[in-house]
């Protein structure tokens, strides 16, 4: 191939990317879905065997990025028209904490775990697990957060709060999945004895029964059970 048809073929792939991508739209960019996903690394895939590949010609690379095109046009058209059709292509949101309560059955489906939930969280500016009322978990890999109503943003002044009462600069897990985790009762000055207490204080007689466990701020302990049942 010689130098003057890559040039060609170059601007002929960046020109037709350009293009369809702005017929398709932001959504591609904005939603990265299992079929946004699919879709762009399908057109970049075709987009670069027409610019570099010698064995695809130009016409038989735009006739497939412009099929390609379309038929993700139409597909979109239908996840909108069709309920059936929308939750087969992009699936559907999964409810990791209802009612303050980790589901560990969703967490496990949505093959994440306590850290990573923590993760996702703190992108949303929650800092415990305590403060969530209800947490989604959406299909283009984000997080949707309420947060329990006593939880709710407000200032000092309308709480009448004058000094700083927190024990801890940050709420902190020390049980994940019925483990202690012991580096972390280390930095808080804590011991499993004092652990034990407070799970027994809660009425759980062992810590292979807790799912997940954090110190608050306050010092006080949430507390998530094991297979925990939600009505």
């Amino acid at each position: 191939m010689s130098v003057g048809v890559l040039i060609l073929r170059l601007a002929i792939a960046f020109i037709t990317l350009l293009i369809l991508t702005r017929i398709m739209g932001r959504k591609e960019i904005s939603q990265i879905t299992f079929f946004n996903f699919v879709s762009a690394i399908s057109i970049g895939t075709i987009g670069a065997s027409l610019a570099m590949s010698p064995s695809t010609s130009i016409r038989n690379g735009l006739i497939a990025l412009i099929g390609w095109s379309l038929f993700t046009i139409a597909l979109d058209y239908l996840d909108i028209k069709s309920k059936k059709v929308h939750y087969a292509v992009q699936g559907e949101p999964i409810i990791l904490i209802r009612k303050g309560e980790i589901l560990e059955d969703t967490l496990s489906r949505a093959r994440l775990d306590v850290n990573t939930l923590n993760s996702l969280l703190r992108k949303k500016n929650v800092f415990s697990v305590a403060d969530v009322d209800y947490a989604i978990f959406e299909t283009d890999g984000s997080i949707s957060v309420i947060k329990k109503q006593e939880k709710q943003s407000v200032t000092k002044s309308d709480m009448h709060i004058t000094q700083n009462m927190d024990i801890y600069p940050i709420a902190t897990g020390v049980v994940s999945e019925g483990k202690i985790i012991n580096g972390n009762l280390s930095k808080l000055n804590l011991d499993e004895q004092w652990l034990e207490e407070k799970l027994k204080d809660a009425g759980i007689p062992s810590i292979s029964d807790v799912f997940y466990a954090e110190v608050q701020k306050d010092g006080s302990l949430y507390i998530d059970k094991k297979n925990d049942v939600i009505h």
